[in-house]
């Protein structure tokens, strides 16, 4: 699957001047066609599957062999791991990335689209979690992609928006502020490093709990820095599934791991927790800007 299949697939709806519902297998999509940017969302899972600026390379990578089924995880974009985080239950990564959420408002600016979608308890999720929540995602699609992750309820929840970035080639990249520190789940253990730039050179899962708010990932073939601000998190998560795992993996291409990099806005050590009124929040802002491929050191 590709950007370009995903925005011939037939019309179904027109929602507005910019913005359709359209049908990819047994999945409802929301495909938005701006002059200044063109997304994809799936309404299963309330995931961002392809966010492309005005004249940039996508910013975010969709595996070829993604499954687009109802109740079946999208390997790609930036799906929603929540109430929990990774196999401490099933299914993993929780459920929110495999209900169907809705469309609950949506707006066209000169330079933007802003998506918003809903998700609340039902007979399904009380079966799994017995607990009551609204969840709120929205999305500001422009030259930069802006996500923000609001959950409503009274249970402590961890998760995070597990981005999947797209990278011309995972030898030819570096990442500049993950931290220090950071618990290495491949081989169990804390590592303590004074390394400012993170190269991905084998299977790396690893959660840095002491990142900047800001990661820069440095791309020398295509001359570009994909830059990640993450907002009302506690944790980064750095995944990549290196060649072994990869070709285990079902909805991947043996050698998908090396066009993409998880970089995860993440809420693992530090649970999120509503109070009240006030929403635990998750937030990114993904922007990518060009730069000299001299000034780009591997």
């Amino acid at each position: 699957m590709n950007d370009t299949t995903l925005f011939s697939l037939p019309v179904k709806e027109t929602i507005s001047s910019y913005i359709t519902l359209r049908q990819l297998d047994e999945l409802p999509v929301i495909i938005v066609s701006h002059p200044k940017v063109s997304a994809v969302v799936s309404l299963q899972g309330a995931q961002l599957l392809s966010w492309q600026p005005e004249g940039e390379k996508a910013g975010l990578w969709l595996s070829k062999n993604s499954l687009f089924r109802k109740n079946t995880a999208i390997r790609g974009g930036i799906p929603i791991c929540w109430p929990w985080f990774g196999l401490v239950a099933q299914p993993s990564h929780g459920f929110a990335r495999l209900q169907e959420w809705q469309l609950t408002a949506h707006s066209e600016l000169t330079d933007s689209v802003i998506l918003t979608l809903t998700l609340s308890d039902n007979e399904m999720t009380k079966k799994i979690w017995p607990h009551e929540f609204t969840l709120i995602m929205r999305l500001k699609l422009a030259a930069t992609c802006e996500i923000e992750f609001e959950y409503y309820g009274t249970e402590p929840a961890t998760g995070a928006l597990h981005t999947y970035l797209q990278v011309s080639d995972i030898n030819k990249i570096y990442i500049e502020g993950l931290g220090k520190h950071y618990i290495d789940k491949v081989a169990d253990r804390d590592v303590y490093t004074e390394d400012t730039k993170t190269y991905i050179t084998t299977r790396t899962d690893r959660i840095y709990t002491e990142s900047d708010d800001c990661n820069l990932v440095y791309d020398k073939n295509w001359q570009r820095i994909l830059e990640i601000h993450h907002y009302h998190h506690s944790d980064i998560v750095c995944w990549n599934p290196g060649a072994e795992l990869s070709s285990t993996i079902k909805d991947m291409t043996s050698d998908g791991y090396k066009k993409m990099l998880c970089l995860e806005t993440a809420h693992i050590s530090q649970p999120m927790q509503p109070a009240g009124e006030k929403p635990a929040r998750m937030s990114l802002t993904l922007g990518v800007r060009s730069i000299k491929m001299q000034d780009v050191m591997l």
